[in-house]
């Protein structure tokens, strides 16, 4: 596969990108140097390896919820910067 120069005009479209015809043969030629780059993974022998989604084991990563004191109103309050009827009050978004 290789990127052609009508593909980078069609992506530099979608980006809204002003390019000069220097430019897009610059970047034609850096992305077919990258795909070039890439193929060299096909020459791997990948029969025996075990897909995987990470390349480290990873198990449950969160914590054990463990329940603890709340902060009492008054305390929470004093950070409100307005109050009304022991509830933080804020702007109405609605009309």
């Amino acid at each position: 596969m290789s990127i052609t120069l009508k593909d980078v005009e069609h992506v530099a479209n979608l980006a809204r990108l002003d390019l000069t015809d220097a430019e897009k043969a610059q970047f034609t030629e850096q992305l077919n140097a990258i795909l070039k780059y890439a193929e060299k993974l096909n020459e791997l022998d990948t029969e025996n390896v075990e897909p995987t989604s990470h390349v480290l084991p990873i198990t449950n990563v969160m914590r054990d919820d463990v329940m603890k004191e709340s902060l009492p109103i008054e305390k929470v309050l004093l950070n409100a910067p307005d109050e009304e009827d022991g509830q933080i009050k804020v702007p109405a978004v609605l009309e």
